[in-house]
């Protein structure tokens, strides 16, 4: 488990850091790798730059990743709009500092294999990300020897 402090821009970006060391040390396949850090870093700023802090969950099981960002923010009033690209509700303080380009949750959706968003106004969201692994045959013991 992961805490994100809200408004905390000085720390920004660690929590995506630290997960991508951790899923290569564990040996995750370098493309999941990839996805889950843009995935990662993408939820991080949303909890930062939307809500008074919140955590990031990060679980490895055989056949997939999962990253779970939970927050007690204000809620996402329209998470179908929100999942359009070039919405945002950015404030102009975010705007002014090079994000709320609305491109946070449409970047989640084009990186995971599955993204379920979970969000009460007043209460906060729940977004969980999944990562298949894709391991060839030979990974998995399933594999013949080639020539």
């Amino acid at each position: 488990m992961f805490p994100v402090v809200g408004l905390d821009l000085e720390r920004a970006g660690q929590v995506s850091t630290e997960v991508q060391r951790v899923l290569r040390r564990l040996g995750v396949e370098p493309e999941v790798v990839r996805r889950a850090g843009i995935v990662c870093f993408e939820g991080e700023m949303n909890i930062v730059l939307y809500t008074p802090g919140g955590r990031i969950i990060l679980l490895v099981y055989d056949d997939r990743v999962e990253l779970i960002f939970s927050d007690q923010g204000p809620g996402i009033p329209d998470v179908e709009l929100a999942r359009q690209p070039g919405y945002s509700t950015a404030p102009d303080w975010a705007r002014e500092l090079g994000f709320g380009s609305g491109m946070g949750i449409p970047n989640m959706e084009a990186n995971s294999d599955r993204l379920e968003i979970r969000s009460r106004l007043g209460e906060g969201t729940v977004i969980r990300a999944t990562f298949w692994r894709r391991r060839d045959e030979a990974q998995r013991g399933g594999g013949e020897a080639g020539p």
